[in-house]
């Protein structure tokens, strides 16, 4: 039940990271300067945070995705498979989301 609530939750975050998506190409198309004050706050610690916050809603949401085809598909919906199934989602999330950030450090 929870994965199912974090599931809508991730979806939310992810729209709402797309109005930060939409400002970023807004900052790009008016110019330099506006481009530089868009680079400064998504470089602060708040704007990493967020980042890393989508970041983690992203593949979350992909995880939990692809668990939720093989669900259509008729597989893993005995409790000890859709228990093993959510510990799985939760380590690829971290694992993914910790992985991008390596890369990207």
């Amino acid at each position: 039940m929870a994965l199912s609530i974090l599931h809508r939750a991730s979806g939310i975050a992810l729209a709402t990271g797309l109005i930060v998506l939409l400002a970023f190409v807004m900052s790009l198309a008016a110019g330099p300067e506006s481009y530089l004050r868009f680079s400064y706050a998504i470089a602060s610690p708040l704007g990493q945070f967020a980042l890393f916050g989508w970041s983690a809603a992203f593949f979350y949401h992909l995880s939990n995705g692809i668990r939720h085809l093989f669900w259509d598909a008729g597989y893993g919906f005995h409790k000890a498979q859709a228990n093993r199934s959510s510990y799985i989602v939760l380590a690829s999330t971290v694992t993914l989301t910790s992985l991008l950030w390596l890369v990207l450090l």
